[in-house]
């Protein structure tokens, strides 16, 4: 687990249970794009995973946010009641079968199994910081 994640029973406990998210990422003007997603979250590994369509705005925007290291940035929030924890990182797309069918799993082990998506991609977001209250 990397060394600034917060340890605590109530955090990992917070990113296991069901629950949505809202995903931020950023448009090529900078402006942000926030959607309700499914996120899990690798606490080993510090990586967050969305997974949605090739064509889908997100996906787009982290796809583009390469070029442009500022722009590669993303978060994801959940919230409970007065609890709350957001992940933050830089984003990468995945497109390859490994990647998928791995975020796939993760899914549906926290939700629910996915609809079959042959345009299916993954947003890995790569942990930098958290914020919240758990």
């Amino acid at each position: 687990m990397p060394a600034f994640l917060d340890r605590s029973p109530e955090f990992q406990q917070f990113w296991t249970v069901r629950q949505l998210a809202s995903l931020t990422t950023l448009r090529a003007d900078g402006t942000p794009h926030v959607v309700p997603v499914g996120v899990t979250f690798d606490l080993e590994t510090g990586l967050a995973r969305v997974i949605c369509s090739r064509g889908s705005v997100k996906a787009r925007n982290v796809a583009s946010g390469g070029a442009d290291p500022r722009l590669a940035w993303a978060a994801v929030c959940q919230v409970d009641g007065r609890f709350w924890s957001t992940l933050e990182g830089p984003a990468t797309l995945r497109v390859d079968a490994a990647s998928v069918a791995d975020a796939e799993q993760r899914y549906a082990a926290r939700y629910r199994t996915p609809r079959i998506n042959p345009e299916r991609v993954v947003i890995e977001i790569a942990v930098r910081r958290t914020l919240g209250m758990t």
